[in-house]
């Protein structure tokens, strides 16, 4: 399952997301992974995360993000939640394809019974359905 925290910059999204990720280390069972474009945030995090910097991999379309997380738990069967800072600052595209990467990744996690949260810089307002169904 996928969950979208939804706001404009400067709205707090990024400290819900790294309080989402303490609180996962301290209870989850499995390995938790935090995606991020730069180091910006290694010092903020656990050293029981594993932090992957997408700078390192040239992920800079939706489907590349998709192939990288598909790496991540091909990879590592043990991965219980992965926790993605402003999808927007790691890989681009339409907001068609952002629809369609968010439901390929809900069905993804949904097979490997992984949990996903995410930051998007987008009002609810500016949202589409789709986008909001996530949130």
């Amino acid at each position: 399952m996928i969950r979208v925290i939804l706001g404009e910059k400067g709205t707090g999204k990024t400290k819900m997301l790294l309080d989402s990720v303490h609180a996962a280390v301290e209870s989850e069972k499995g390995n938790v992974v935090f995606i991020n474009n730069g180091s910006q945030h290694i010092t903020d995090v656990s050293h029981k995360i594993r932090l992957v910097d997408t700078s390192e991999f040239s992920v800079g379309t939706y489907p590349e993000f998709y192939g990288l997380v598909s790496g991540i738990l091909a990879q590592n069967y043990d991965v219980s939640y992965i926790f993605v800072d402003s999808i927007t600052k790691i890989a681009s595209g339409t907001d068609e394809e952002l629809e369609a990467l968010l439901e390929k990744l809900n069905a993804l996690c949904e097979k490997f019974e992984v949990q996903m949260a995410m930051t998007l810089s987008m009002s609810a307002a500016d949202a589409s359905d789709k986008i909001k169904a996530f949130a």
